[in-house]
């Protein structure tokens, strides 16, 4: 069986146990005659999508047949699929996926903090499908500032990139990463046209920068995510990491964001310094990031290296 043919006999069989599931009435349908088998008859899912019973059936048969993005929601709709049930059936029929306006979730399993904060010398961070930070380890908030006193619009990572001037400062090459961040953006905003939190954020960016503005327009794609991050640390001094991506795998559409000490570099002993002090992030933008009490003991440290 080729994987073609594989994915039409998966297609078929998934929406006959999903048929299964269906009572006559969840749809409206009266129950009263009696059925040989459990949920709804083909005649009914067909008549309810709006298709012809010979093509529905041919359908869960797993022959080779087109299947619309328009007939999957259809059938969707009528089988009454949650959102997981949505997303396996579209890839089954080979469709794009719905694109559903992403709601605003603003917080995490345990587990997965538990993985942020098991990442002790790696400034690690949870988004959002809005690019909002919304879970963050220790070591995110001595590089990057405190997380935890910011507004959910200062934690936007693009808002924070370009109207933030201590991310200037942080940056090493600011443009350069500016503009990738912009890119790959830019290419998850399609999903979300229609989200008016995502016009609105633009809108203000516009507003607010000067460089946001002028590279908008320009309508950049960049989908392949950073491979290091060299920043500026006002106490620390260079910081060189390695940056990794991972999809949550539960459709949320959050990602875990991990900075890896880059190897070679000085910047695993400057993360176990930072660590070791009792950081005080100021996160008002001025660029400073820790405490007086460790910029002494870092001193001091460097004086007997």
């Amino acid at each position: 069986m080729s994987n073609e043919e594989y994915r039409y006999k998966e297609l078929g069989d998934f929406l006959k146990t999903r048929r299964a599931k269906i009572s006559p009435s969840q749809v409206g349908l009266s129950s009263a005659n009696r059925r040989r088998t459990p949920g709804l008859r083909r005649e009914e899912v067909a008549q309810l999508a709006g298709v012809s019973i010979t093509w529905y059936t041919w359908l869960e048969q797993g022959r080779p047949i087109h299947v619309s993005t328009q007939v999957i929601e259809s059938l969707s709709r009528v089988l009454q699929l949650d959102k997981q049930e949505r997303i396996h059936i579209h890839l089954l029929a080979n469709q794009p996926l719905p694109a559903d306006i992403p709601e605003h979730q603003g917080t995490i399993s345990p587990i997965l903090q538990h993985v942020l904060d098991s990442l002790v010398l790696c400034p690690s961070l949870v988004t959002d499908q809005r690019w909002n930070v919304i879970a963050w380890n220790e070591s995110a908030c001595l590089v990057l500032g405190d997380l935890s006193k910011m507004n959910l619009r200062q934690r936007n990572i693009v808002w924070a990139m370009f109207t933030d001037n201590s991310y200037k400062q942080l940056f090493v090459d600011w443009e350069f990463h500016a503009k990738g961040l912009l890119g790959r953006f830019r290419s998850t905003c399609g999903r979300f046209v229609e989200d008016p939190w995502l016009g609105q954020l633009i809108d203000d960016l516009k507003m607010q920068s000067e460089e946001f503005n002028l590279w908008w327009p320009l309508h950049e794609i960049e989908s392949n995510s950073e491979k290091s991050k060299q920043l500026n640390h006002p106490i620390a001094g260079l910081l060189d990491f390695e940056v990794s991506n991972f999809d949550v795998s539960d459709n949320s559409g959050l990602k875990l964001i991990v900075h890896t000490p880059l190897p070679g570099t000085e910047t695993v002993g400057k993360m176990k310094s930072l660590l070791a002090a009792m950081p005080i992030s100021g996160a008002q933008g001025d660029g400073s990031h820790v405490s007086l009490k460790y910029m002494v003991e870092f001193e001091k440290s460097e004086e007997g290296a």
